[in-house]
Parts: C-alpha cells; structure tokens; sequence
C-alpha cells in the first residue's frame, strides 16, 4: 500500500505540521510519498529522515535569533530574501542541527516539493534528498513574492509553490497513493481572501512573469476552490483531513516560542487523540 502525506504550508504556522509529523513517526506511519509546498515540505524532510523532535528543536533555538530572520536580510543585496539563506538553508541543517542524510540517501519513496514556474505560472513537482545540501529546491519552495528572491534551477526561475498548488492533494492522487494524508496549517473553516498587497505584487511581476502575477491574483480563489475539494474527498473517506482547531493567532514570522510550542503540542495531540480513525482509514477499502 502507497502512502501519501500532503502538507500545505504557511511558514511558522508549520509548526502544528511539525507536531503531526512527530506523532505520525511516534506511531510508526511511514508515508512512501511526501509532496508539500514551502514550510510544509521544508519541515517534512525532519520526517523523512526520521528525526522527530528536530524540528521543534530548530524553532526552539534559532527562531528568535537576528541572524535567523529579518528586514535587514531582505536589504541585503547578496541574500534578498527576509530569512537568512545560508544560515536557513545551510548552516542550520549542515553543521547546527544537522539532517540525517544517511536515512534521506535510504528512503524508498519519494519527497517532493511544489515550486512554481515563474515564467509560465504552472507548479512544478522536483524531487528532494540527500544529493542537494544546499537545499536549492526547498529554497525555492519557500520564495514567497517579494520577500524571497526568485531561485534559479536548470536555467528556470522559481518562487513559492503555494502560488501555484497550496495544497498538493491531487498530486498524490495521481501518483497512485493508496492512502492520502493531508495536513492543514490553517483551521476547517478558514477561507482565503484576496491580500491587501496583492495589486502591489501582481503589478510587481506584471511586466517580467504576467502567468506569474496572474496566478498570484486569483490565488485565493483556487486555494478556495481546493479547500472546497478537499472537504468533499474527506466526506467521501478518500483522504484523510488533519487540521488544527486554533491556530492561537500564530502569525506567519512568528518568534513567540511559547505560542509556537502550544501549536505544535496542538498538531501532536490532535494526531494522537485521532490515531484509531486514521488507522482504521488506513485499513479501509476505499477504492479511488
């Protein structure tokens, strides 16, 4: 049986995902395909190396520090991104707090991350592992508009994959996942609505990435729309839904450990107090 585990992001609010991602490895539910986009995906590969605890651990050392994150970042003309490249994407997980790459090198299934096209505004699905320590398509993943620089990968710029596909739920399906398991960092109810700065950052990318800036203005129509799908799927007992119930106003830039802490206790609790029903929908004979 194929497993899936579909993970949305939403930057610190990931950490309820990171909550979740501990109880499932606690309760020994290895999922074979692990598709996300930006912080769900970026935290995800704690879970595909097997190493629960790390990234609660990252939040509790280093989401405070300067060196993290910040304008001054943003200002810098050799990172121009709000979070601090090197210290993020390398320093951290290569030398700080160090992901498990012999378990990454061994994994069976696959890990990929949702980036989107900027030239054609389409989301693409790369692979993610052990042979990139640089993390250059997770950097991508996370280039959120205007705070991150765009990535160049293969001659292509890449930006956030949630611009293009939020939620990844129909590329598991796709991929023939027998079970799909999707995590929202944002409660049932929640509907997205069309940001104050949106018509700053579509007339931004307008001229240089028009397929760009047009998926960027009717995003939250399609994050709607997919939210609206996957409340029927679940209905249906095709997939399994895990989402919190307050998200205790964590914002996305978060640094308040305390309230990061509570949502994380939340998303492990939560996957707990649910451990029979997701079990019991991992041995029905749901046909797709």
């Amino acid at each position: 049986m194929k497993i899936g585990l579909v993970l949305e992001g939403g930057a610190h609010r990931t950490i309820f995902s990171c909550g979740v991602m501990d109880a499932l490895l606690e309760a020994k539910i290895n999922a074979d395909y692990v598709v996300g986009t930006s912080a769900g995906i970026t935290y995800g590969m704690s879970y595909v190396a097997r190493q629960k605890g790390r990234n609660r651990e990252m939040f509790r050392r280093y989401v405070r520090s300067s060196r993290y994150m910040g304008i001054p970042h943003l200002l810098n003309p050799f990172n121009r991104s709000y979070y601090n490249l090197k210290y993020v994407f390398d320093t951290i997980p290569n030398q700080k707090l160090p992901v498990d790459y012999n378990t990454l090198r061994t994994f069976q299934g696959e890990a990929i991350a949702v980036v989107t096209n900027m030239e054609t505004g389409e989301p693409e699905y790369l692979p993610v592992g052990a042979d990139d320590p640089s993390w250059k398509v997770l950097q991508a993943t996370c280039a959120l508009p205007l705070l991150f620089k765009p990535i160049s990968i293969n001659g292509h710029m890449y930006a956030d994959g949630g611009v293009a596909d939020s939620i990844p739920f129909m590329k598991a399906i796709e991929e023939k996942c027998d079970r799909i398991i999707v995590v929202l960092t944002r409660e049932r109810s929640y509907r997205k609505t069309a940001e104050s700065a949106t018509n700053y950052i579509v007339r931004h990318y307008q001229k240089k990435y028009p397929a760009y800036a047009e998926k960027i203005r009717n995003r939250h129509e399609r994050y709607n729309a997919c939210i609206e799908e996957i409340a029927k799927r679940e209905e249906n007992g095709e997939i399994y839904v895990i989402a919190p119930e307050d998200t205790l106003q964590v914002g996305r830039t978060e640094k308040d450990v305390s309230k990061l802490m509570a949502l994380y206790a939340q998303g492990y609790a939560i996957t707990m107090q649910q451990l029979n029903a997701l079990k019991a929908y991992m041995e029905d004979e749901v046909q797709f």
